[in-house]
């Protein structure tokens, strides 16, 4: 039986570590009293760690926007990207710490704007816990995601942060599906914004327009 993950799970420094961990986990949003909520598995994801970090919206300090990324860990910060997609982040540091990680896509849907357009996830989140209060929540089922079936590459979208921070592999991509038959939909080529030289990722998964951050 899936079991809710509790926000004392995903208050660390090691955001990269966490990215990688939720591949696999599920994220469950709540439906109108009486239903059944829905179980979506969690399928890629990107990792945005400290002040530091040159991609993060934390970069340029505790801004209006970037405050939740300031709170404890186990929070939703969802931002509008270029004013269409709603981008759905779980905050993963302690407090004080701005980390955040980015569920860029889940089974049969890729694209973190499409995932938040498909079930209705929006800005009405931002701040609250990621918990059933909030009607939005990580559950784990006891999947064990083998090593083989994670791919890392570069994150989507960030050139802007230069060089060095636009090629770190902290984007994470589930590869083959929790019965462990290959996902069908990847194929090999190289990942929007990836640098050349870099190693070839899934093109096709979760390759979309809505990626940057």
């Amino acid at each position: 039986m899936p079991r809710a993950i509790a926000a004392s799970e995903v208050q660390g420094r090691n955001t990269v570590a966490l990215a990688r961990w939720l591949l696999g986990k599920l994220l469950v949003v709540a439906g109108p009293p009486g239903s059944t909520p829905r179980r979506l598995r969690i399928c890629e994801t990107e990792a945005y760690h400290g002040p530091a970090d040159r991609a993060s919206h934390a970069r340029r300090g505790r801004t209006p926007r970037a405050a939740v990324m300031f709170a404890p860990g186990g929070v939703w910060y969802v931002y509008l990207c270029y004013g269409v997609h709603e981008m759905l982040n779980l905050v993963t540091g302690p407090e004080g710490w701005p980390a955040a990680v980015l569920i860029r896509g889940i089974e049969g849907v890729s694209g973190p704007g499409r995932l938040t357009a498909a079930h209705r996830l929006d800005r009405r989140f931002n701040g609250r816990p990621a918990d059933r209060t909030a009607g939005l929540w990580l559950e784990d089922d006891g999947w064990v995601v083998p090593r083989r079936a994670i791919r890392a590459t570069p994150r989507i979208g960030v050139a802007s942060a230069g060089p060095e921070w636009a090629a770190k592999p902290w984007r994470f991509v589930l590869t083959e599906a929790p019965d462990r038959r290959p996902r069908l939909k990847f194929s090999p080529g190289r990942a929007p914004g990836r640098p050349r030289g870099a190693q070839a990722g899934p093109a096709r998964a979760w390759r979309s327009p809505d990626g940057s951050r």
